[in-house]
């Protein structure tokens, strides 16, 4: 039956003092007086965000986790409009390789999800065009650390500005001048407020690209449309992959706050998806997007051992029976 494997996003509350999100804003970078000295600044938050990253690394492999989601925030100020002239890959070569050469020995799969400032569908060029840049970035991170960069960014639609049908159709003409490099990076999410589970649908079997199933997004927001009844078409999208089909769970906050995230995830909220799921698929890869990060896995999982209705496999992975 399905095989069931859990991740982590970015930041480990287990691991102290390793945070991969060090940064610095352009304010405090204009106050260095000496600009080659600013720079050798950033680059040394960048380094530690590396390191930080590869301790965190570290610490998912030794506790049998095998689906880690990298932050966007390795390398502060990268792409900023006053620091075009800043190498930034140069001095990271290194700690990248050996990021990427660790992933790859234990077998973790490793990706990303930029911030909601990415928007392809933009209705104004300098959105669209800082956007591209940011993914480039990330794609730049990938041949850095030598993981094949297909399918490993995960973005949202971008904006509705009220008309979503006409923003659909947005995506898709600006999707076409995005490199073919970066489009083969990229999955797409349905969200809670503006694009749908059939909205998304239809932009990934327009473009050819996965869609990565958010159930609480779909709770929170869709239009007395069953997820189960496009099942298949989920499915569908990530025939072409070299990578399982991945999802994000999350649980509400509560009733009242229902589209933010919980500290941990509900597990019978959970085991509701996956029941419905299983045997439609060899495995499923879940990014649990939890308040608590790691601490959230390792609840879950103690919580699922108590279960009769799985195999457990390791410490993150079960197989439904």
């Amino acid at each position: 039956m399905t095989i069931v494997r859990l991740g982590y996003v970015a930041m480990s509350m287990i691991v102290k003092n390793a945070s991969p999100s060090k940064t610095m804003t352009y304010t405090q970078f204009q106050k260095i007086d000496d600009r080659e000295a600013a720079l050798r600044k950033l680059e040394r938050l960048a380094l530690l965000n590396l390191q930080n990253t590869l301790r965190l690394l570290r610490h998912t492999v030794a506790s049998d986790i095998h689906f880690y989601r990298l932050t966007s925030r390795l390398i502060p100020l990268a792409n900023h409009e006053e620091l075009l002239d800043w190498d930034y890959m140069k001095p990271l070569k290194e700690p990248l390789s050996e990021i990427g050469a660790f992933a790859r020995t234990h077998k973790v799969r490793i990706d990303f999800h930029p911030d909601h400032f990415v928007l392809l569908n933009s209705t104004q060029k300098h959105v669209l065009k800082n956007s591209i840049k940011t993914l480039k970035l990330h794609y730049l991170l990938l041949k850095g650390m030598n993981i094949d960069t297909t399918h490993r960014c995960v973005m949202h639609v971008g904006g509705n500005y009220k008309e979503t049908e006409e923003s659909l159709e947005r995506f898709i003409d600006n999707w076409m001048l995005v490199p073919k490099s970066i489009q083969n990076m990229i999955m797409l999410e349905n969200d809670d407020t503006s694009f749908t589970l059939e909205d998304t649908l239809y932009l990934c079997e327009k473009v050819g690209i996965p869609l990565v199933f958010d159930y609480h997004h779909h709770l929170a927001h869709h239009h007395h449309s069953n997820w189960e009844d496009n099942w298949d078409r989920v499915i569908q999208t990530w025939k072409g992959s070299p990578l399982p089909i991945k999802m994000h769970i999350s649980s509400p906050k509560n009733e009242k706050h229902f589209r933010h995230h919980a500290d941990y995830i509900d597990i019978n909220m959970f085991f509701d998806f996956l029941k419905r799921i299983n045997g439609s698929i060899s495995q499923i890869d879940c990014m649990i997007e939890a308040k608590k990060k790691d601490e959230a896995l390792f609840k879950l999982m103690e919580e699922v051992k108590l279960r009769g209705d799985v195999e457990i496999m390791d410490s993150s992975s079960f197989r439904l029976k």
